[in-house]
């Protein structure tokens, strides 16, 4: 009997609910771990009426007895880690003795310092003069992958050798000050002794929870053992595949989870990709079935009972109807094998909804989701309209079936335009709150 290893990745533009349905799933797995992004993403769960934000640690870690990874592809922010360690402690959802028994961090994941936040705030400050603003958290996500990239970075590894610390510190901080003082004509000072020693004292706290999370990874499929990758943001904001250049910087599909980790393609058997019933964007960036213009009472209304605010930024969500030609694509780059569709509860009462079936670009009517940013600006949604579906009491239905039957009749549309099945329906923000029609992680 081998057991299936499951991605779960955002369908949209992140928000989308993975926190909850990562929760679920964490009681099939032995090992959920996270491959790519930073605390610029946050996942809201309610477990028992009580509301948990995580933002680098994976959502299982509210599930006894698992061990949770933080892969090589995040971008590491020391502080933020011991914030969310320090209150789950108090909660009591680990260990004061222990904590590091259920969280490993990637020695080969790279480090956010100050500098990348410093950088990163005084980018969009300076973008904004202009009106290009991307709309990024400033919490130091792109620099800190720039550097990476850049072959400049710090890796987690390093925060436990003083020596090659300090070099590397220094070459950073040379570079930094050259932009801060010439660029963006900052008169802020970057002070390489303190950052050396508050990266050291981090360090020393940081050093049980290192480890070669690869070659955990790799016992673990040795083993037989389940495992869920767990992905931040979502496919419409792939620094690759996403609304270029207002994404982040990062791979957020699922093949972000093979060189976030470094297992192989084989070793995936599932992807879930997670989609609410309507369609939401924070920040900057063409949205083709936004309706803050055209529909702003109905905007209003599904935020209001949404309750469409970021879990990292608070930042208002920008809200339209659910668009199947983007899902279409997020299935294809994505290699989806299932739907999670979530908050179908808040087109609860309304009339009617609408779906976008196709675009019309130019004079033209196209099904298929455009490369530039600047025609996804220009496109003009084509939009079946379908009833709505009255209130119900989930907690009375037994299976889906039970459902509004308009309500089912809109699972259907969608499962029969993008060929994929929606294995998971979500009516609420809890636990409980949950129909698992399928599960991905049954043996075969």
């Amino acid at each position: 009997m081998k057991y299936r290893n499951v991605v779960v990745v955002g369908a949209q533009w992140g928000d989308e609910g993975k926190g909850k349905v990562v929760d679920l799933y964490s009681h099939k797995a032995d090992y959920i771990v996270r491959y790519q992004g930073g605390n610029n993403a946050g996942h809201t769960l309610v477990v028992q009426g009580k509301k948990t934000v995580l933002h680098l640690i994976p959502s299982g870690v509210l599930h006894p007895g698992k061990v949770c990874l933080i892969g090589n592809g995040v971008v590491f922010d020391p502080a933020v880690f011991f914030e969310e360690v320090d209150s789950l402690i108090e909660a009591g959802a680990l260990s004061k003795e222990n904590p590091h028994d259920a969280i490993r961090v990637s020695e080969r994941a790279h480090v956010i310092l100050p500098y990348h936040r410093l950088v990163d705030r005084l980018r969009e400050e300076h973008a904004s003069k202009d009106g290009k603003k991307i709309g990024t958290t400033v919490r130091g996500i792109g620099p800190a992958y720039e550097d990476k990239v850049a072959r400049r970075g710090i890796q987690v590894g390093d925060l436990l050798r003083p020596e090659l610390l300090k070099r590397k510190i220094a070459v950073a901080i040379e570079e930094k000050a050259v932009l801060l003082s010439h660029h963006f004509k900052s008169s802020e000072k970057l002070d390489a002794d303190q950052i050396f020693a508050e990266c050291l004292k981090l360090g020393q706290r940081l050093k049980p929870f290192v480890s070669d999370v690869r070659n955990v990874l790799a016992n673990a499929l040795k083993m037989n053992r389940p495992i869920l990758f767990e992905g931040a943001q979502g496919t419409l904001l792939d620094i690759d595949h996403g609304t270029y250049p207002y994404v982040t910087s990062s791979n957020t599909i699922a093949g972000g989870s093979l060189t976030g980790t470094g297992i192989g393609p084989h070793c995936i058997t599932e992807v879930i990709g997670i989609t609410k019933a309507y369609t939401t964007r924070v920040g900057s960036g063409p949205f083709p079935t936004e309706i803050e213009e055209t529909e702003p009472e109905t905007a209003q209304k599904i935020r209001k009972i949404g309750a469409e605010f970021g879990a990292t930024t608070g930042r208002m969500r920008r809200v339209g109807w659910l668009d199947l030609v983007a899902l279409k694509y997020a299935v294809e780059v994505n290699g989806i094998t299932g739907l999670a569709l979530m908050k179908a509860d808040v087109l609860q009462n309304f009339d009617h909804v609408k779906v976008c079936t196709a675009y019309r670009l130019g004079g033209n009517t196209i099904y298929d989701w455009p490369a530039a940013a600047e025609d996804l600006e220009k496109i003009e949604p084509a939009y079946e309209v379908l009833p709505g579906w009255n209130s119900y009491d989930a907690k009375a239905c037994k299976s889906v079936e039970d459902l509004p039957e308009e309500l089912r009749s809109y699972l259907k549309m969608i499962e029969n335009f993008l060929g994929v099945p929606v294995v998971l329906l979500s009516t609420g923000p809890g636990r409980e709150e949950t129909f698992v029609i399928q599960d991905p992680f049954r043996a075969r």
